[in-house]
Protein backbone atom coordinates (compact mmCIF):
# COMPACT_ATOMS: atom_id res chain seq x y z
CA UNK A 1 0.00 0.00 0.00
CA UNK A 2 0.66 3.64 -0.54
CA UNK A 3 0.24 5.08 2.59
CA UNK A 4 -1.56 8.40 4.42
CA UNK A 5 -2.37 6.14 7.65
CA UNK A 6 -0.94 4.68 10.67
CA UNK A 7 0.52 0.83 9.54
CA UNK A 8 3.31 -1.66 9.76
CA UNK A 9 6.20 0.44 9.78
CA UNK A 10 9.01 -0.70 7.61
CA UNK A 11 12.81 -1.22 8.67
CA UNK A 12 14.73 1.85 7.38
CA UNK A 13 18.59 0.55 5.71
CA UNK A 14 21.30 2.77 6.40
CA UNK A 15 21.46 3.73 2.64
CA UNK A 16 17.78 5.12 2.14
CA UNK A 17 17.99 7.76 4.32
CA UNK A 18 20.72 10.46 4.65
CA UNK A 19 21.54 13.75 5.37
CA UNK A 20 22.98 15.38 2.35
CA UNK A 21 23.87 14.80 -0.91
CA UNK A 22 27.45 14.64 -0.57
CA UNK A 23 27.06 11.79 2.66
CA UNK A 24 25.79 9.41 -0.16
CA UNK A 25 28.59 9.85 -2.33
CA UNK A 26 30.54 6.59 -0.98
CA UNK A 27 27.05 4.28 -0.96
CA UNK A 28 26.31 1.50 -3.60
CA UNK A 29 22.42 2.60 -4.24
CA UNK A 30 21.41 6.30 -4.59
CA UNK A 31 19.37 6.89 -1.10
CA UNK A 32 15.44 7.05 -0.83
CA UNK A 33 15.62 10.50 1.04
CA UNK A 34 18.11 13.35 1.44
CA UNK A 35 17.14 14.97 4.52
CA UNK A 36 19.28 18.70 4.34
CA UNK A 37 17.17 19.76 0.68
CA UNK A 38 13.81 18.16 1.44
CA UNK A 39 13.67 20.23 4.76
CA UNK A 40 14.65 23.02 2.50
CA UNK A 41 12.02 22.52 0.01
CA UNK A 42 9.36 21.40 2.94
CA UNK A 43 10.24 24.95 4.25
CA UNK A 44 9.92 26.90 0.87
CA UNK A 45 6.57 25.33 0.41
CA UNK A 46 5.38 26.45 4.01
CA UNK A 47 4.34 22.94 4.90
CA UNK A 48 7.07 21.95 7.54
CA UNK A 49 9.45 24.34 9.43
CA UNK A 50 12.60 23.26 11.26
CA UNK A 51 14.12 19.68 11.88
CA UNK A 52 12.09 16.89 10.23
CA UNK A 53 12.06 13.05 11.13
CA UNK A 54 11.57 10.57 8.75
CA UNK A 55 10.32 7.13 8.79
CA UNK A 56 8.73 4.35 6.44
CA UNK A 57 5.50 3.42 6.45
CA UNK A 58 3.05 1.34 5.42
CA UNK A 59 3.64 -2.08 3.76
CA UNK A 60 3.98 -1.36 -0.01
CA UNK A 61 5.98 -3.06 -2.04
CA UNK A 62 5.97 -0.89 -5.50
CA UNK A 63 6.18 2.77 -4.50
CA UNK A 64 8.03 3.79 -1.62
CA UNK A 65 6.02 6.26 0.89
CA UNK A 66 7.54 8.50 3.93
CA UNK A 67 5.97 9.72 6.83
CA UNK A 68 7.82 13.25 7.38
CA UNK A 69 7.26 14.98 11.34
CA UNK A 70 8.15 17.87 12.12
CA UNK A 71 6.93 20.41 15.47
CA UNK A 72 3.78 18.47 15.96
CA UNK A 73 2.64 18.36 12.61
CA UNK A 74 2.71 14.96 10.09
CA UNK A 75 3.11 14.54 6.17
CA UNK A 76 3.46 11.71 3.93
CA UNK A 77 5.57 11.54 0.85
CA UNK A 78 5.18 9.01 -1.70
CA UNK A 79 7.73 8.64 -4.49
CA UNK A 80 9.03 5.40 -6.76
CA UNK A 81 11.50 2.78 -5.81
CA UNK A 82 14.89 2.66 -6.66
CA UNK A 83 15.99 2.33 -10.47
CA UNK A 84 15.58 0.64 -12.89
CA UNK A 85 12.09 0.90 -13.23
CA UNK A 86 10.07 0.16 -16.88
CA UNK A 87 8.77 2.98 -18.74
CA UNK A 88 5.60 4.26 -17.75
CA UNK A 89 5.81 2.52 -14.30
CA UNK A 90 5.90 3.96 -11.00
CA UNK A 91 4.76 7.45 -12.17
CA UNK A 92 4.19 9.33 -8.91
CA UNK A 93 3.35 12.29 -10.50
CA UNK A 94 0.66 11.25 -12.75
CA UNK A 95 -0.89 9.76 -9.52
CA UNK A 96 -0.73 12.63 -7.68
CA UNK A 97 -2.21 15.19 -10.41
CA UNK A 98 -5.26 12.55 -10.77
CA UNK A 99 -5.81 12.99 -7.18
CA UNK A 100 -5.83 16.32 -7.39
CA UNK A 101 -8.12 16.44 -10.54
CA UNK A 102 -10.53 14.32 -7.85
CA UNK A 103 -10.30 16.42 -5.41
CA UNK A 104 -14.06 17.85 -6.01
CA UNK A 105 -15.55 14.70 -6.22
CA UNK A 106 -16.76 12.55 -3.86
CA UNK A 107 -14.25 9.78 -4.15
CA UNK A 108 -12.35 9.37 -0.82
CA UNK A 109 -8.67 10.14 -0.99
CA UNK A 110 -6.21 12.32 0.95
CA UNK A 111 -5.10 16.06 -0.34
CA UNK A 112 -2.25 16.28 -2.37
CA UNK A 113 -0.24 19.33 -0.30
CA UNK A 114 2.62 19.43 -2.99
CA UNK A 115 4.43 17.89 -6.16
CA UNK A 116 8.14 17.98 -7.04
CA UNK A 117 8.89 16.99 -10.41
CA UNK A 118 12.53 17.31 -9.95
CA UNK A 119 14.93 14.55 -9.40
CA UNK A 120 17.24 17.42 -7.73
CA UNK A 121 15.54 17.27 -4.45
CA UNK A 122 16.02 13.67 -3.55
CA UNK A 123 16.58 11.88 -6.96
CA UNK A 124 13.51 11.89 -8.34
CA UNK A 125 9.38 13.20 -8.43
CA UNK A 126 7.78 12.87 -5.13
CA UNK A 127 4.22 14.49 -3.84
CA UNK A 128 3.43 15.25 -0.20
CA UNK A 129 -0.28 14.21 1.10
CA UNK A 130 -2.06 14.99 4.38
CA UNK A 131 -1.72 12.39 6.77
CA UNK A 132 -5.11 10.33 7.56
CA UNK A 133 -5.46 8.93 11.20
CA UNK A 134 -6.78 5.57 10.80
CA UNK A 135 -6.44 1.99 10.35
CA UNK A 136 -5.00 0.05 7.37
CA UNK A 137 -6.83 -3.46 7.43
CA UNK A 138 -4.19 -5.72 6.68
CA UNK A 139 -3.50 -8.85 8.68
CA UNK A 140 -6.23 -8.26 11.22
CA UNK A 141 -9.20 -6.22 12.08
CA UNK A 142 -9.46 -3.02 14.52
CA UNK A 143 -10.25 -4.34 17.68
CA UNK A 144 -13.64 -1.62 17.60
CA UNK A 145 -14.60 -3.14 14.47
CA UNK A 146 -14.01 -6.90 14.67
CA UNK A 147 -17.55 -8.79 15.13
CA UNK A 148 -19.84 -10.11 12.56
CA UNK A 149 -21.88 -7.28 11.96
CA UNK A 150 -18.84 -4.70 11.73
CA UNK A 151 -17.69 -7.08 9.19
CA UNK A 152 -20.05 -6.76 7.18
CA UNK A 153 -20.23 -2.97 7.10
CA UNK A 154 -16.76 -2.72 6.21
CA UNK A 155 -17.94 -4.85 3.24
CA UNK A 156 -19.82 -2.12 2.52
CA UNK A 157 -18.02 0.70 3.25
CA UNK A 158 -15.65 -0.80 0.43
CA UNK A 159 -17.86 -1.08 -2.07
CA UNK A 160 -19.93 1.75 -1.88
CA UNK A 161 -16.50 3.54 -1.65
CA UNK A 162 -15.68 2.03 -5.46
CA UNK A 163 -18.87 2.63 -6.58
CA UNK A 164 -18.22 6.76 -5.79
CA UNK A 165 -15.18 6.18 -8.15
CA UNK A 166 -17.07 4.94 -11.16
CA UNK A 167 -19.72 7.25 -10.44
CA UNK A 168 -17.19 9.81 -11.47
CA UNK A 169 -18.04 11.65 -14.84
CA UNK A 170 -14.35 10.59 -16.65
CA UNK A 171 -15.87 13.09 -19.45
CA UNK A 172 -14.46 15.76 -17.23
CA UNK A 173 -12.29 18.44 -18.29
CA UNK A 174 -9.63 17.75 -15.11
CA UNK A 175 -9.65 13.98 -15.70
CA UNK A 176 -9.46 13.97 -19.71
CA UNK A 177 -5.39 13.84 -19.49
CA UNK A 178 -5.65 10.62 -17.77
CA UNK A 179 -7.12 7.78 -19.96
CA UNK A 180 -8.88 7.66 -23.23
CA UNK A 181 -12.50 6.15 -22.55
CA UNK A 182 -12.08 3.67 -25.60
CA UNK A 183 -9.91 0.60 -26.39
CA UNK A 184 -8.72 0.27 -22.61
CA UNK A 185 -8.74 -3.61 -22.58
CA UNK A 186 -6.82 -3.92 -25.67
CA UNK A 187 -4.56 -1.43 -24.72
CA UNK A 188 -3.94 -3.29 -20.97
CA UNK A 189 -3.02 -6.12 -22.88
CA UNK A 190 -0.65 -4.59 -25.36
CA UNK A 191 0.48 -2.96 -22.35
CA UNK A 192 1.21 -5.36 -19.75
CA UNK A 193 2.45 -7.83 -22.68
CA UNK A 194 5.21 -5.51 -22.99
CA UNK A 195 5.91 -5.13 -19.73
CA UNK A 196 6.68 -9.00 -19.23
CA UNK A 197 8.92 -8.78 -22.05
CA UNK A 198 10.77 -5.64 -19.95
CA UNK A 199 10.47 -7.87 -16.36
CA UNK A 200 10.97 -11.17 -17.18
CA UNK A 201 13.18 -13.01 -15.99
CA UNK A 202 12.38 -16.75 -16.67
CA UNK A 203 10.08 -18.04 -19.52
CA UNK A 204 7.04 -19.07 -18.26
CA UNK A 205 4.53 -20.35 -20.29
CA UNK A 206 1.18 -19.90 -18.75
CA UNK A 207 1.93 -15.80 -19.55
CA UNK A 208 1.66 -16.51 -22.68
CA UNK A 209 -1.19 -19.19 -22.97
CA UNK A 210 -2.99 -16.69 -20.65
CA UNK A 211 -2.03 -13.50 -22.85
CA UNK A 212 -3.68 -15.35 -25.89
CA UNK A 213 -6.61 -16.82 -24.32
CA UNK A 214 -7.70 -13.00 -23.46
CA UNK A 215 -7.09 -11.86 -26.58
CA UNK A 216 -9.33 -14.10 -28.25
CA UNK A 217 -11.80 -14.18 -25.36
CA UNK A 218 -11.42 -10.11 -24.90
CA UNK A 219 -15.42 -8.70 -23.76
CA UNK A 220 -16.79 -5.65 -25.21
CA UNK A 221 -16.75 -2.30 -23.25
CA UNK A 222 -19.55 -1.48 -22.35
CA UNK A 223 -18.86 2.44 -20.58
CA UNK A 224 -15.77 4.10 -19.05
CA UNK A 225 -15.03 5.30 -15.54
CA UNK A 226 -12.21 6.06 -13.23
CA UNK A 227 -10.50 2.41 -13.24
CA UNK A 228 -8.53 2.63 -9.80
CA UNK A 229 -6.82 -0.48 -11.08
CA UNK A 230 -5.40 -2.02 -7.40
CA UNK A 231 -8.71 -1.51 -5.39
CA UNK A 232 -8.64 -3.72 -2.44
CA UNK A 233 -9.16 -3.79 1.19
CA UNK A 234 -5.49 -3.40 2.22
CA UNK A 235 -5.62 -0.28 -0.23
CA UNK A 236 -8.17 1.81 1.74
CA UNK A 237 -7.98 3.37 5.43
CA UNK A 238 -10.70 3.10 8.00
CA UNK A 239 -11.60 5.05 10.77
CA UNK A 240 -10.83 2.91 14.18
CA UNK A 241 -14.19 3.16 15.90
CA UNK A 242 -17.39 2.16 15.10
CA UNK A 243 -18.93 1.98 12.68
CA UNK A 244 -17.10 0.99 10.15
CA UNK A 245 -15.98 4.63 8.03
CA UNK A 246 -13.81 3.97 5.14
CA UNK A 247 -11.56 7.60 5.30
CA UNK A 248 -9.41 7.50 1.76
CA UNK A 249 -8.59 5.11 -0.98
CA UNK A 250 -4.94 5.00 -1.49
CA UNK A 251 -2.49 3.74 -3.94
CA UNK A 252 -3.79 5.09 -7.05
CA UNK A 253 -0.56 4.40 -9.24
CA UNK A 254 -2.66 2.15 -11.53
CA UNK A 255 -5.62 4.13 -12.21
CA UNK A 256 -6.41 5.28 -15.50
CA UNK A 257 -9.76 5.71 -17.85
CA UNK A 258 -11.00 2.84 -18.16
CA UNK A 259 -13.87 -0.56 -18.12
CA UNK A 260 -15.17 -0.70 -14.92
CA UNK A 261 -15.70 -4.50 -14.26
CA UNK A 262 -11.64 -4.44 -14.35
CA UNK A 263 -11.94 -2.80 -10.49
CA UNK A 264 -14.32 -5.27 -9.58
CA UNK A 265 -12.24 -8.37 -11.51
CA UNK A 266 -9.44 -7.42 -9.37
CA UNK A 267 -11.47 -7.08 -6.12
CA UNK A 268 -12.44 -10.42 -6.09
CA UNK A 269 -9.33 -11.81 -7.11
CA UNK A 270 -7.82 -10.23 -4.14
CA UNK A 271 -10.45 -11.12 -1.51
CA UNK A 272 -10.51 -14.84 0.24
CA UNK A 273 -13.57 -16.61 1.58
CA UNK A 274 -13.57 -19.13 4.65
CA UNK A 275 -13.16 -22.09 2.05
CA UNK A 276 -10.86 -21.01 -0.44
CA UNK A 277 -7.44 -22.91 -0.51
CA UNK A 278 -4.58 -21.62 1.81
CA UNK A 279 -2.10 -20.88 -1.21
CA UNK A 280 -1.22 -18.07 -3.08
CA UNK A 281 -1.43 -14.23 -3.04
CA UNK A 282 -4.70 -13.83 -1.94
CA UNK A 283 -3.70 -15.58 1.21
CA UNK A 284 -0.73 -13.36 1.82
CA UNK A 285 -2.85 -10.33 1.37
CA UNK A 286 -6.49 -10.58 1.88
CA UNK A 287 -7.01 -14.08 4.45
CA UNK A 288 -8.24 -11.38 7.22
CA UNK A 289 -11.81 -11.58 4.99
CA UNK A 290 -12.35 -15.54 5.86
CA UNK A 291 -13.33 -14.46 9.24
CA UNK A 292 -17.49 -14.67 9.55
CA UNK A 293 -19.09 -11.43 8.91
CA UNK A 294 -16.82 -10.59 5.43
CA UNK A 295 -19.07 -10.24 2.63
CA UNK A 296 -18.35 -13.39 0.06
CA UNK A 297 -17.04 -12.34 -4.02
CA UNK A 298 -20.71 -13.21 -5.07
CA UNK A 299 -22.39 -10.60 -1.83
CA UNK A 300 -19.45 -8.03 -3.29
CA UNK A 301 -20.62 -8.15 -6.59
CA UNK A 302 -24.37 -8.56 -5.80
CA UNK A 303 -23.93 -5.13 -3.70
CA UNK A 304 -22.06 -3.47 -6.73
CA UNK A 305 -24.91 -4.39 -8.94
CA UNK A 306 -27.53 -2.98 -6.20
CA UNK A 307 -25.20 0.60 -6.14
CA UNK A 308 -24.67 0.92 -9.30
CA UNK A 309 -27.27 -0.48 -11.79
CA UNK A 310 -24.75 -2.58 -13.39
CA UNK A 311 -25.59 -5.99 -14.12
CA UNK A 312 -22.62 -8.53 -13.84
CA UNK A 313 -23.38 -11.79 -16.02
CA UNK A 314 -19.54 -13.16 -15.75
CA UNK A 315 -16.30 -12.05 -14.07
CA UNK A 316 -14.58 -14.83 -15.43
CA UNK A 317 -12.24 -12.86 -18.14
CA UNK A 318 -11.56 -9.74 -15.49
CA UNK A 319 -10.39 -12.42 -12.88
CA UNK A 320 -7.75 -14.02 -14.99
CA UNK A 321 -6.68 -10.18 -16.75
CA UNK A 322 -6.23 -9.48 -12.95
CA UNK A 323 -4.49 -12.53 -12.08
CA UNK A 324 -1.73 -12.22 -15.52
CA UNK A 325 -1.28 -8.23 -14.69
CA UNK A 326 -0.45 -9.29 -11.26
CA UNK A 327 2.18 -11.88 -12.32
CA UNK A 328 3.74 -9.47 -14.92
CA UNK A 329 3.87 -6.69 -12.45
CA UNK A 330 5.15 -8.94 -9.66
CA UNK A 331 7.83 -10.06 -12.01
CA UNK A 332 9.15 -6.50 -12.46
CA UNK A 333 9.18 -6.27 -8.68
CA UNK A 334 10.90 -9.77 -8.47
CA UNK A 335 13.72 -8.53 -10.82
CA UNK A 336 14.19 -5.46 -8.93
CA UNK A 337 14.78 -7.59 -5.73
CA UNK A 338 17.23 -9.70 -7.42
CA UNK A 339 19.19 -6.82 -8.85
CA UNK A 340 19.51 -5.68 -5.24
CA UNK A 341 17.72 -1.94 -5.46
CA UNK A 342 15.56 -3.23 -2.91
CA UNK A 343 15.45 -5.13 0.83
CA UNK A 344 12.19 -5.69 0.61
CA UNK A 345 11.94 -9.99 1.08
CA UNK A 346 8.64 -10.52 0.28
CA UNK A 347 9.56 -9.57 -3.25
CA UNK A 348 12.32 -11.82 -3.15
CA UNK A 349 9.38 -14.84 -2.47
CA UNK A 350 7.99 -13.86 -5.83
CA UNK A 351 11.13 -16.04 -7.54
CA UNK A 352 8.04 -18.57 -6.84
CA UNK A 353 5.01 -16.54 -6.16
CA UNK A 354 4.59 -15.40 -9.94
CA UNK A 355 4.74 -18.92 -11.47
CA UNK A 356 1.66 -19.46 -8.59
CA UNK A 357 0.30 -16.17 -10.24
CA UNK A 358 0.78 -17.33 -13.47
CA UNK A 359 -0.95 -20.54 -12.89
CA UNK A 360 -3.47 -19.29 -11.38
CA UNK A 361 -4.67 -17.27 -14.33
CA UNK A 362 -4.70 -20.50 -16.42
CA UNK A 363 -6.54 -22.62 -14.27
CA UNK A 364 -9.35 -19.12 -14.01
CA UNK A 365 -9.07 -19.10 -17.39
CA UNK A 366 -9.96 -22.40 -18.55
CA UNK A 367 -11.86 -23.26 -15.42
CA UNK A 368 -9.63 -25.93 -14.21
CA UNK A 369 -9.64 -26.63 -9.99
Amino acid sequence: MGAAARGDHREARDDDVVATWESASGNARPPLIVLAPLQEFLRSEGLLEGEISVAPVGEGHSNVTYLIRSEGRALVLRRPPRPPLPPSAHDVVREAKLLRALSASPVRIPKVLSICESDAVIGSPFYLMDWIEGEVIGSSVPVALDDVEQRRLISVQLIDALAEIHSVDARAAALQAFGKPHGYLQRQLRRFSGLWELNRTRELQPIITVRDWLQDHLPRQEEATIVHGDFRLGNTIFAAESPPRLLAVLDWEMATIGDPLADIGYLCMMWSERDDPHLGLREQVAKVTRAEGFLSRAQLVARYEQVTGRSIADLRWYETLALWKMAIFMEGNYRRAVAGSTDDPYLRSFDQGVVELAQAAERTAFRRC
